[in-house]
């Protein structure tokens, strides 16, 4: 998983004309709309931060995965969400405010909760005390450069002129799609060469931990009586993980490129159970 201009360029680029695009849509009221009522944050942290590694831990004892296998599957399910749920939320009529909310919220909190799985992973799986560094102010950066600033340039265009921000809903909506088949196809072309191989070795894992997640997900918001759109978007934030910072970390902090395998297999099975929530939630009218 080398470092590209599909990653260091294209994938950044796009995510912040995508995020550019969600904060047209949003306004203050939807953000003062989540603070008023934090049951589906809660809801949404519970799942994304705490049932997401147990049931990763339970998915590695099930079918006794190789050494570095449980650890990178665990990595990536120690990740915050990335911008990619929020891209998914928005296509699919989630609650993009919501989507936005916990993806900045676990992405801080998991400073402190990712460095702690990571080093009950070596101890469990490897008997080692390795230490577990994570650039805190580099992951701060980027949450606030991709995430933050594209948004509020977005948010502000649209108090300066809410029609013209209305009028490009829909075309942006469009364009993020493309956006999303692009990166999905880059990647795919990419990796041609290592997908089978990276299928077979941790395929069955990551599509059982995504898949289960996302259900959970979904399924646990309709029980708290969250309405649809929150629930799309509690389904996608426990789902759709930051597997590049995933692969970052075990490239560089953990200089094992070996544990970067679940996290880029996961990555690539989730643009398809992202995609199938795009298609069958983006495309209902509003109401239904």
């Amino acid at each position: 998983m080398e470092s590209s201009i599909l990653t260091t360029v294209f994938l950044p680029a796009s995510l912040f004309i995508i995020m550019l695009g969600m904060g047209l849509s949003l306004t203050p009221t939807d953000f003062r709309r989540v603070i008023a009522n934090p049951k589906a944050a809660l809801i949404g942290l519970v799942n994304q931060l705490i049932f997401l590694p147990l049931i990763a831990f339970g998915i590695t004892q099930l079918l006794k995965l190789p050494v570095e296998m449980a650890i990178g599957l665990m990595l990536i399910s120690a990740c915050p969400g990335g911008v990619t749920s929020n891209l998914i939320s928005h296509v699919s009529k989630g609650d993009t405010a919501l989507s936005i909310s916990l993806t900045a919220i676990s992405s801080l909190i998991t400073l402190i909760s990712l460095p702690l799985i990571m080093g009950f992973s070596f101890n469990y799986f490897t008997e080692s005390d390795k230490v577990v560094d994570v650039d805190e102010v580099g992951m701060l950066l980027q949450i606030f450069v991709i995430v933050i600033v594209p948004v509020v340039i977005g948010m502000f265009v649209r108090s300066r002129s809410e029609a013209f921000a209305i009028r490009m809903d829909r075309p942006v909506r469009i364009l993020s799609t493309i956006l999303f088949l692009l990166i999905l196809v880059s990647i795919i072309l990419k990796e041609r060469e290592n997908i089978i191989t990276y299928l077979v070795q941790v395929g069955l894992a990551t599509s059982i931990l995504n898949l289960s997640t996302m259900l959970l997900g979904f399924f646990s918001a309709r029980i708290f009586k969250l309405n649809l759109p929150q629930s799309i978007t509690i389904s996608i934030e426990s789902g759709i993980q930051n597997g590049t910072l995933a692969i970052v970390i075990a490239s560089t902090v953990l200089a094992n490129t070996t544990l970067s395998i679940p996290a880029a297999v996961y990555s690539f099975l989730m643009f398809f159970s992202g995609g199938f929530m795009m298609f069958y939630f983006g495309r209902r009218k509003d109401g239904a």
